[in-house]
């Protein structure tokens, strides 16, 4: 849209960070551009918990704050200026699997970054360099590049977590609301601040969670993944310990359930 002089942009958006950019055409004889970004000026908490909310609704973890994650502007093979905008917070991975303070291990193949907001004490992401944006997107031809980022996934808990006594799993979320195919790395305590919900805890503690050496032989078999129809109904399901199958009632109940299991 265009605005005249004297016009008032007002910014209604309550619900999901945003950017705004302003191009302003310079009146000199070499018709200079000059663009100035803004970006929402809420907090990043509340950017945050917008992100959290979004989440809810297709998937289950991000990578790094929303409304953060850009890159410049390139340049096409005509010369034309194509601008690739990572804003939104689903693009998160893709910076942060590059960003070396975050990087846990890395090989010509995978990256290890931890996740951003673990649902346990320890929770990685293996990622590939290779762009595979989901499951969806998965072939025969990455067979052998899941068998690697499973190896390294179980290195990382023989590298950092060898003499814990937790108990681990390594599998994909079958709905990830992350672009780029991830492999999880957690453990079973699940004992974090950022378990927070029944979808949290249902998104890997049903079979929304497909467990790494499934999804393998699933690729070997039938050359891609399937994913089941109804998995988001998943994350509805009732709270369950994953231990002893008991019932809770809430999130709280069950992380005061889960310190018996961890003190025995």
């Amino acid at each position: 849209m265009k605005l005249q002089p004297g016009q008032v942009l007002h910014m209604v958006n309550e619900l999901y960070p945003y950017i705004v950019e302003f191009e302003e055409e310079a009146k000199s004889s070499d018709l200079e551009t000059h663009k100035k970004r803004k970006k929402s000026n809420r907090s990043d908490l509340v950017e945050r918990d917008a992100a959290q909310e979004a989440e809810l609704e297709t998937g289950l973890e991000r990578g790094c704050s929303p409304g953060r994650c850009s890159v410049p502007p390139k340049k096409g093979k005509d010369g034309a200026i194509q601008k690739e905008s990572l804003g939104h917070w689903s693009q998160g991975l893709k910076i942060s699997m590059k960003d070396p303070n975050v990087q846990v291990y890395k090989d010509d193949q995978v990256v290890v970054i931890k996740d951003k907001y673990p649902k346990a004490r320890h929770h990685w992401l293996v990622l590939p360099w290779a762009s595979i944006s989901s499951l969806k997107a998965v072939t025969s031809e990455h067979l052998e590049l899941l068998k690697h980022m499973h190896t390294v996934g179980e290195k990382m808990i023989s590298d950092f977590a060898g003499s814990s006594k937790l108990s681990f799993r390594l599998g994909y979320h079958a709905i990830p609301s992350m672009s780029q195919v991830h492999l999880h790395v957690i453990s079973q305590d699940f004992d974090s601040p950022c378990l927070k919900n029944k979808k949290h805890w249902n998104s890997f503690n049903t079979e929304y969670f497909l467990e790494s050496q499934a999804v393998i032989k699933m690729v070997q078999e039938a050359g891609r993944v399937i994913v089941q129809d109804g998995m988001s109904e998943l994350l509805k399901l009732p709270l369950r310990c994953h231990e002893c199958q008991q019932p809770l009632p809430s999130i709280p109940q069950l992380k005061e359930h889960l310190r018996e299991h961890w003190s025995k």
